[in-house]
This record gives structure tokens, sequence and C-alpha cells, in this order.
């Protein structure tokens, strides 16, 4: 199965980083929003960190020249010729299961559609389609140009020839695959929502101020950021509706922290807000 044309929903942060990594792997993309402002900020801030590559000598500006990305605001225009459909709009199941059942009958029916959830149910999705194993999970980690794992992630239905064919994806766009059957938070987001959530109780408690429970895990257990540093990356309010709904499958022990949901309420939800745990200049 070769898919040589990628349409991602979703101008946000991790949809523009997966066109970007689409884009530059040789992958014709289309990138879609149904906000022509975000459209025109994605578009503009992959172009940007194209130019921004090419400069640091860490990008080809043979392969920024070769880079076929467009931007639509028209889902049918954006998918119609689409071979690989990444869907990476908020973390709502009505929302993703609307958004399939259209796409099922938007593309072509050899088409796969992906999600890039880092919680939710692959199969749920796939049950508002007629096409449910062509179903996947594809879980791509931010900043989607410097992470390396892609967490490929197999419904109920999803076929051999789904996983297969997204891997090579994957490997293309220069990931390290793992496949993972659904289960609720897949493996990564499993473990780090335990470890962003026992950082804020740790907070809350005064063992540590953030700054040095964010130095103690990167120094004393090789972690490239802290949980702090990468819940504001993240944002809050979405490691709290994660958190919300890992605590309602998985049991207690993923109850959210109290001062995590006051941080969500006062707007404190980090670099987009530009105040989460810590508090970020213009441009941040």
């Amino acid at each position: 199965m070769s898919l040589e044309r990628i349409a991602v929903l979703g101008a946000g942060i991790m949809g523009r980083g997966i066109a970007y990594a689409a884009a530059v792997a040789g992958y014709e993309t289309t990138l879609y929003d149904a906000s022509p402002v975000a459209l025109e900020k994605g578009a503009a801030e992959i172009r940007a960190l194209m130019d921004k590559g090419v400069a640091a000598g860490k990008l080809d500006a043979e392969v920024r020249d070769r880079a076929r990305l467009a931007a639509y605001a028209d889902l049918a225009d954006a998918t119609q010729d689409a071979d690989l459909v990444i869907e990476a709009i908020p973390e709502n199941m009505k929302l993703k299961t609307d958004t399939f059942a259209e796409l099922d009958a938007r593309t072509k029916p050899e088409a796969i559609l992906a999600t890039n959830t880092s919680s939710l149910s692959i199969t749920e999705m796939a049950s508002a389609t007629k096409r449910p194993d062509r179903v996947v999970g594809m879980h791509f980690f931010n900043p989607v140009h410097r992470m390396r794992l892609l967490e490929v992630v197999r419904g109920l239905e999803t076929s051999e020839s789904t996983i297969e064919a997204v891997s090579v994806v994957g490997m293309r766009m220069g990931k390290e695959c793992v496949v993972v059957r659904e289960a609720p938070g897949f493996v990564t987001t499993r473990i780090n929502a335990l470890i962003g959530n026992e950082a804020f109780r740790m907070l809350e408690e005064g063992v540590a101020s953030a700054r040095d429970i964010d130095k103690a895990l990167k120094l004393g257990l090789n972690h490239p950021m802290g949980p702090f540093e990468l819940v504001d990356l993240v944002g809050l309010d979405t490691r709290l509706s994660i958190l919300t709904f890992l605590h309602e499958t998985l049991g207690e022990r993923y109850r959210p922290n109290n001062l995590m949901v006051q941080y969500v309420k006062a707007g404190r939800l980090g670099r987009k807000t530009g105040k989460g745990v810590y508090e970020y200049g213009e441009g941040a």
C-alpha cells in the first residue's frame, strides 16, 4: 500500500508539526483548518520552521524548496485526493467521531484515516466509519520536528496492512515507531500523566519549587524536559483533559491534582497563554 498524498487536519501546534514532517519527507501535503486565520498562521510557521532549519544547517535547502504544502479552509478540497488523512483536532470524542464520519464520506474508499489522539479510543472513532480496518492511531510528540517517537496504535479492527503502511510513513518522516494495542493512554501518555500529576502534588505540598523539581528530573533521571516545562508546552488544559479521561477509565491513581485544576480555572494554560506554571514573555 503506497501512500504519497497526506492531508493533516488542524493547524495548531501538533497539526502544523505533522504537516511539516510530511512535507519535508517528500509527501504531497495539504493542511486543513476551519479557521482561515489559524490556517494562515500555521502555514506561515511551517515555512518559517523550514527556513530556520536551513539557516541552522539541519535541513537541506533543496528539501525545503521541493516540499509540497498547500493550505485549505475547505475539508473536501484538502482531503479528496489524500491517501492518508491525519486528524490533529482537539481531544473531544464527539468532535472526533463526527470528523471521522465526514471523512469516511468525503475521502476515497482506500484512504487510511489516522488520529493523533494521545489517549482516546481508536476503535470508537473507527466505528463512525465503514472502513474500521483502515483507521489507526498515529501519536506524534511535541515538537514533532525534534521528537523521534511515533506510537502507532492498533484499534480492534485495524488491519496489519494499515499498521505497516503508516509505519513506513513514520520511518520516512524520520521517526522510530512502536506498535501499541489500544488502551487508555497507550504507553507514553499513561506514564507521563502519572509523573506530571505527582510533580504537581509535590509542588502543592511544598516539597520543592517547580524549577528545582524540573532540574531534579532533568539532571537526576536524564529527562530532556522537566514535568512543568513539558506541561506548559503541551498545555495544562490538554493535560487535565487527559488525566480526567484516565481517571474515569483507569481509576483513582489518575485523579487530577487540585493545584493543576486551579491553574486551568485561572486560565494559566502554559506557553499558549503566556502563563502556566511559569510565566513567558511575548514571543515565547
